[in-house]
C-alpha cells in the first residue's frame, strides 16, 4: 500500500460496491461534525459577541484532546461496557456512549453566553471536543477492523476517502453549511437555537450507529483472545495470540503462586492494557522510523492548522457575508472534498501514498499562498473558488493519503491504541500548536498575506521529513515479511 501499485484504476472503483463503505462514511460524519460545534459555530458566535482573534484562536486550544486521547485509547479499546456492549459490540457501544454525551454538552453549551460567561461556553466546548476525541478512538479502530488484514492494501485508501468524505460531509458540505446557514443573514437564528438544533440532528447520528454492524473478523477473535488473558492474568495465553512476548523473563512467571496472586493479575493487566499497545509499535517499526513516523505527523499539517483556525475569521474581516461563507466554504468547498477524496483514494491506490503526501504537501503550500491573494485583492469570489477548489483538493487529498499512512503502521491487536497514539500526535499540530494563530495574525498588525505566506512555508520541513521516511519504509517492509 505505501510504495506502488495495487490495482488498475478500474478495479479500483469497483471495490466502493462493498456495503462497509456506509458505514464508513456514517461514523466519518459523526467524527466531523463535532468539529462544527467547537469549532464554527463557536467561532462565529464568539465574533459576533465581540470577542478578540486572539481569545477565539486560544479558545481553539479545547480540541487539544484530540492530541492526548491516546492516555485514554486503551480503555476505549479494550474494557467492555456493561448492558451497552451485549447489544452493540465492543466499537459500536463506545460510540453510542460518547455521543449521548456530546448531546448532552450541546445542550449545555447552547445555555451559555461568550460575553457574559465565557468560562461555561469554553468548559462545554472542552466537553464537546473530549467526548468527540473519545469517539474517535472508536470509530477509527471500527474503520480498521471492518476489513481483514489481506483486504487493507486495496481497500483502506478507499476507507480514508470514504470516511474523509464522511468526516466533510459532517463538518462541511452537510452539517457545517445547515450550522452556518442556520446563523446566517437568511433565516437568521440566533446561536444558542442553531446549537439546539443540532442537538436534534446529532441524536438522528446515533439512531444510525445503531443499525450498523459490529466488525467481526480477526482483529475482534485477537482481542477477545487477549482479553481473556488479560483477565486471568495468563502471559502464557497472551504470548500464544502473539502479545507481551516480550524477550527475557515475564512478570508474574516466578511462580505458579506468584501468577495467581491479585498484585500479578493487576501487574498483568495494566502491562497488557496500557504499556504493550505502545512497547509492540516501537519494537515492530524501530524506534528511527518510528520517531520520524512522529515528526512527520507533527509537520506535515500545522500550516494548514493554523490557515483553518483563522479562515472564518478572516472571511468575515476580508468582507464576505455569513450566508457567502456558509455557501462557498462550507457547502462548495465541501463537495469539493468529497471529490477530491475519491480522486485521491485511486491515485494512492494506483502510485502509493508517500507520493500522494508528497503531492498533497505541495498542494496545500500552493492553496495557502491563494488565500494570500485574496488578503490583498479584497472579497472577490471567482477568486475564493479558485482558491477553495486547490484548498479542498489539498484537504482531501492529503487526508486521505494520512489516513492511510496512518493505517498501515497500526497493529490489529491494538488498532484503537496504537492509531490513537498516531492520530494525537497529528492533532497536536493542528490543535495545540495551531490555537496560536490568531496570536500570530495579531503580531503580525494584522497582515493577513503575510500571515498565509508563512503558513505556506511551513510544509518544507514535512516534505523533507516525507522524503527521509521513504527511505526506511522498504527496510519495514522486510522486517514484516521475515
Amino acid at each position: 500500500m505505501l510504495p506502488g501499485r495495487v490495482n488498475s484504476f478500474r478495479e479500483s472503483l469497483l471495490t466502493l460496491r462493498d456495503r462497509r463503505f456506509v458505514a464508513i462514511f456514517l461514523l466519518g460524519f459523526s467524527s466531523g461534525f463535532p468539529w462544527v460545534l467547537h469549532g464554527s459555530v463557536l467561532t462565529l458566535w464568539m465574533q459576533s459577541s465581540g470577542l478578540s482573534r486572539s481569545a477565539i484562536g486560544y479558545i481553539g486550544a479545547v480540541a487539544t484532546v484530540y492530541a492526548i486521547n491516546w492516555m485514554w485509547a486503551p480503555f476505549v479499546d479494550r474494557l467492555r461496557l456493561p448492558l451497552l456492549y451485549r447489544v452493540f459490540g465492543q466499537r459500536r457501544s463506545w460510540i453510542l456512549l460518547t455521543q449521548a454525551f456530546i448531546v448532552c454538552s450541546i445542550l449545555l453549551l447552547s445555555m451559555g453566553d461568550p460575553q457574559q460567561n465565557l468560562m461555561l461556553v469554553s468548559l462545554c466546548a472542552l466537553s464537546v471536543a473530549l467526548f468527540s476525541a473519545t469517539q474517535d478512538i472508536a470509530v477509527d479502530a471500527y474503520r480498521i477492523n471492518i476489513f481483514t488484514k489481506q483486504e487493507m492494501d486495496a481497500k483502506m485508501p478507499f476507507a480514508a476517502a470514504v470516511t474523509t468524505t464522511g468526516w466533510w460531509a459532517g463538518y462541511g458540505f452537510i452539517g457545517g453549511a445547515l450550522a452556518l446557514a442556520l446563523g446566517g443573514e437568511t433565516i437568521g437564528m440566533t446561536w444558542p437555537d442553531v446549537y439546539r438544533v443540532l442537538a436534534l440532528l446529532y441524536i438522528g447520528l446515533m439512531v444510525c450507529v445503531a443499525l450498523v454492524r459490529e466488525p467481526d473478523v480477526e482483529g475482534s477473535a485477537a482481542s477477545a483472545t487477549v482479553a481473556a488473558a488479560e483477565t486471568a492474568g495468563d502471559w502464557q495465553a497472551l504470548e500464544a495470540s502473539g502479545v507481551g512476548s516480550d524477550r527475557g523473563s515475564k512478570p508474574g512467571s516466578d511462580s505458579a503462586e506468584d501468577e495467581l496472586s491479585p498484585f500479578a493479575k493487576v501487574r498483568s493487566w495494566f502491562r497488557t492494557l496500557l504499556i504493550e499497545p505502545f512497547r509492540e509499535f516501537f519494537q515492530r517499526c524501530g524506534w528511527k522510523l518510528a520517531v520520524s513516523i512522529f515528526a512527520l505527523l507533527i509537520l506535515f499539517r500545522l500550516g494548514d492548522a493554523m490557515l483553518g483556525r483563522m479562515s472564518l475569521v478572516f472571511y468575515v474581516e476580508i468582507g464576505f457575508s455569513r450566508d457567502e461563507i456558509a455557501f462557498y466554504t462550507k457547502f462548495f468547498g465541501g463537495l469539493m472534498t468529497a471529490f477530491f477524496c475519491l480522486a485521491g483514494a485511486l491515485i494512492n491506490t494506483r502510485f502509493g501514498v508517500l507520493r500522494g503526501l508528497f503531492v498533497g504537501g505541495i498542494a496545500m503550500g500552493a492553496a495557502n499562498c491563494m488565500f494570500a491573494i485574496i488578503a490583498l485583492v479584497g472579497p472577490s469570489v471567482p477568486l475564493l473558488l479558485m482558491t477553495l477548489v486547490v484548498d479542498n483538493f489539498t484537504a482531501a487529498f492529503a487526508t486521505v493519503a494520512f489516513i492511510s499512512f496512518i493505517s498501515y503502521f497500526t497493529s490489529r491487536t491494538y488498532t484503537g491504541t496504537q492509531y490513537a497514539l498516531m492520530a494525537s500526535v497529528s492533532n497536536f499540530g493542528r490543535t495545540t500548536l495551531a490555537a496560536s494563530s490568531g496570536f500570530l495574525v495579531d503580531s503580525l498588525g494584522g497582515n493577513w498575506a503575510l500571515f498565509f505566506v508563512l503558513t505556506g512555508a511551513m510544509v518544507i520541513p514535512g516534505l523533507l521529513m516525507l522524503w527521509y521516511i521513504g527511505r526506511q519504509v522498504e527496510e519495514y517492509r522486510g522486517r514484516q515479511l521475515d
